[in-house]
């Protein structure tokens, strides 16, 4: 499948926005993620944001680091720039890359043990800065390039495809960006487009560090020893010619459509996530009842969805340092290195 490229067929019908573009003009390579993936979800979820949004692809640069999440940027808006960092880095590139060039729209897409574990420092720093940008958390809660062990965001008691239980407590992200002063927070499942779409427009709008924690179930590793195509099952009835693994195909997960605030999520392991909406008169402006609100949720067993916090007064990176009204990769070579007599009329001002 890696080496087949998606079909450019263009239906005369199709629906264009107010740039002439249709949806498809916003699309990328072809998965190559296990099928039923949630973070292919997340994919379709970002293509409709940006082409309702009327962002020009070539306007935008996409991020990642390592992990499945990090395939992502490479299935959405292929006519954008694009970067992918080493484990961990994503954020210091996009801070960097903002520094340059702050007319970009950005697009950071990351994991949980990609953003929570190797690369927190750095995440933390890029929230504290708050730098414009969207970032995309895809959090299954396991290392899904390397066959599954926890993250940093894997629920104390679930179990891994071995039945190793998990006894660490998880770093939630949403409680973290809450501590650490996001000015953007919220969160949704790959499975509720109908959500997911409206955070991903307004994280993408909102002036600052806007994160989006997305559940995103994993297919590959929540198998069970009852199932014939389990690992466990498999190991003990075939005959190893190469390294191999199999992984067994799963539907995508809809959450569906629900006039309640809480939808029950059934996973393919047959476990229960219980998605909590917030009210519509939840107000996101105070930071202190959000943080509250995320861990009464908890404590109830539910995972709360949305909008959680917002602060549309926060000045971003560029409003803290004071930067140029241009953009520094548009400034000319003379005015970015004046020379040495402007350096010496400049140290002669502090002497």
């Amino acid at each position: 499948m890696t080496s087949i490229q998606k079909p450019p067929v263009r239906h005369p019908s199709l629906k264009q926005n107010a740039l002439g573009l249709t949806k498809r003009d916003y699309e990328g390579a072809m998965s190559t993620l296990c099928a039923g993936c949630g973070h292919d979800s997340v994919t379709a979820a970002l293509v409709q944001a940006f082409w309702e949004l009327d962002l020009a692809p070539h306007r935008a640069a996409k991020l990642s680091g390592i992990g499945c999440s990090s395939k992502t940027t490479a299935y959405f808006m292929r006519e954008s720039h694009g970067f992918n960092g080493v484990h961990g880095r994503m954020p210091a590139l996009a801070t960097g890359a903002n520094a340059a060039n702050k007319d970009l729209a950005y697009i950071g897409i990351s994991g949980d043990g990609d953003s929570l574990s190797i690369g927190l420092g750095q995440l933390c720093h890029a929230i504290r800065r708050n730098v414009n940008i969207l970032y995309v958390l895809e959090n299954n809660g396991v290392y899904g390039l390397t066959k599954g062990q926890f993250s940093a965001s894997a629920d104390v008691g679930s179990k891994s495809k071995r039945g190793e239980p998990n006894v660490q407590p998880p770093i939630d992200p949403v409680l973290l960006a809450l501590s650490l002063g996001a000015t953007f927070v919220a969160r949704s499942f790959s499975g509720d487009k109908t959500q997911l779409v409206p955070i991903l427009k307004a994280g993408l709008r909102h002036t600052g560090f806007a994160l989006i924690d997305v559940i995103s179930p994993c297919v590959s590793f929540n198998d069970h020893e009852a199932s014939t195509k389990s690992y466990s099952y498999t190991r003990t009835h075939y005959h190893e010619i190469a390294p191999v693994d199999f992984v067994p195909l799963r539907r995508e997960i809809n959450a569906g459509s629900s006039d309640s605030d809480l939808v029950t999520v059934t996973m393919h392991d047959g476990s229960i996530v219980r998605f909590r909406k917030v009210a519509s008169d939840y107000a996101p402006t105070d930071r202190d009842a959000a943080y509250a609100y995320v861990r009464q949720c908890q404590m109830k067993g539910e995972v709360v969805t949305g909008l959680l916090f917002i602060d549309e007064d926060a000045t971003d990176m560029h409003g803290v340092n004071g930067t140029v009204s241009q953009p520094l990769v548009e400034l000319p070579f003379e005015a970015l290195c004046p020379g040495s007599a402007a350096l010496a009329e400049l140290m002669e001002e502090f002497r």
